[in-house]
């Protein structure tokens, strides 16, 4: 009986351990147009403020700045410089906080106890132990505040969409911390690798 307590709470103990790792680092998704060679390329620069406004990316200026700086960090790593002068790609990015939910199931158990009998051959009380047992589960909805960054590059021969990343997690507050936003940038970008073709 003791060893099948142990197994199972080696097992709970296993699992908290793995979400736990799984959780502590920022996701990141990205989508590239394959026809596309990316060593030819090396220079950037943003999308220009009078084609798209801080407002149409839920921006403000010290995202802006904050965002800006850490792609370009980044993007110096793997050899690419950010120019005003014919840039070979136009990056741009957008940053959206919402409300959102998420369900969760929680174990439901019913109480361990002891009950006695009486033993008519002995003549006494016997007492047996019965563990708690797994009654269900009970579903839950938690609402909380999603924070996404989204990186877009485009061709500026072409005006083509050829790569884009995006990173969602959960948020503190309506806005996205410096923190979070570089947080998202080095998840996303670490997922570029201009070397690959």
């Amino acid at each position: 009986m003791n060893s099948r307590k142990d197994a199972t709470l080696i097992l709970v103990i296993a699992s908290i351990f793995s979400m736990a790792v799984i959780s502590c680092g920022t996701i990141a998704h990205v989508e590239k147009d394959e026809a596309v060679n990316f060593k030819n390329y090396k220079t950037y620069s943003w999308v220009s403020e009078n084609e798209k406004s801080l407002k149409d990316r839920h921006s403000n200026n010290l995202i802006d700045s904050h965002v800006k700086a850490a792609v370009a960090k980044e993007l110096q790593k793997n050899g690419w410089i950010e120019t005003r002068s014919k840039p070979e790609v136009l990056l741009d990015y957008d940053v959206m906080v919402e409300d959102n939910v998420k369900k969760e199931n929680n174990p439901l158990y019913s109480r361990p106890f002891n009950r006695y009998y009486y033993n008519p051959a002995t003549r006494r009380l016997t007492s047996f132990y019965y563990p708690s047992q797994l009654m269900g589960f009970e579903s839950s909805e938690i609402p909380y505040k999603e924070g996404t960054l989204t990186l877009h590059m485009i061709d500026s021969k072409t005006n083509k969409l050829i790569w884009q990343g995006w990173s969602s997690d959960e948020v503190a507050s309506r806005n996205i911390s410096t923190r979070e936003l570089n947080s998202r940038v080095k998840a996303i970008l670490k997922k570029f690798n201009p070397l690959e073709g």
